[in-house]
């Protein structure tokens, strides 16, 4: 009984996990839109104080990192979708050919998790019976065949996360007067950056130190490079 619970229990173990790694990539998302559109604006702001020329860099720079991002999450999502069903076509093939056979490799996988050889044998019987591509699925593959990743929603919620992280150095900007426009928007990437790393590190199980550390340095370091860049730009009249 034990071994069945534990089995009933693993789905939903997987089924948080995937919930996590979608919360994970969305935060990562926004980090990502977070740096991109800042670095953008705050080079930018550096060479001109234009509001036109903010703006138009700024939603060039969210328009372009959001549809790069959902595109290549769709490319990579599709991609491992379509090794997921291949590889349920392979043991659906498997099944159909040999039953026995496939039902003896099912048995040596639960006692393998520790199941006596009877009672995986019975739980194997009546996985089975019930659905055997999804048992071996189960088992084999770590898979549900009902529940493949969807690259459309990896897409969108790439999309959306980027797109939100984006907005938040763009309005700042374009909000302030020019005096103060670069150190606070700086100012609040940096906060954000610090709360994103805390909540990814949080996610992984990780101590968050060297995460906040990472993110806030990083951010700061490409914010610093290209406000330098946009001043020796804007100097040299470029």
């Amino acid at each position: 009984m034990a071994g069945q619970a534990g089995k009933q229990d693993e789905p939903h173990g997987r089924a948080l996990g995937r919930r996590l790694n979608w919360l994970r990539a969305g935060v990562l998302g926004a980090n990502d839109g977070v740096v991109s559109t800042a670095g953008l604006v705050i080079g930018v702001a550096g060479a001109t104080t234009s509001h036109v020329a903010l703006l138009t860099a700024g939603l060039a720079g969210l328009l372009a990192g959001s549809m790069s991002m959902a595109v290549g999450e769709y490319v990579s999502v599709s991609s491992q979708r379509d090794s997921e069903r291949a590889a349920l076509l392979v043991e659906q093939g498997e099944l159909a050919e040999a039953p026995e056979a496939e039902l003896d490799e099912l048995t040596g996988l639960y006692e393998a998790k520790g199941l006596p050889p009877a009672l995986a044998r019975d739980v194997a019987e009546q996985l089975t019976e019930r659905d055997p591509l999804a048992a071996h699925a189960d088992a084999e593959l770590k898979l549900d065949p009902d529940a493949l990743t969807s690259a459309w929603q990896a897409a969108g919620a790439s999309f959306v996360s980027f797109t939100a992280g984006s907005l938040l150095p763009l309005l700042v900007i374009l909000l302030l007067p020019v005096s103060s426009r670069v150190p606070v928007t700086a100012a609040a990437v940096l906060a954000v950056l610090w709360a994103t790393g805390a909540v990814s590190a949080r996610l992984g199980g990780a101590p968050p130190g060297r995460a906040i550390l990472r993110n806030v340095l990083g951010g700061g370091l490409a914010m610093a490079v290209t406000y330098g860049v946009g001043v020796a730009l804007g100097v040299a009249g470029v």
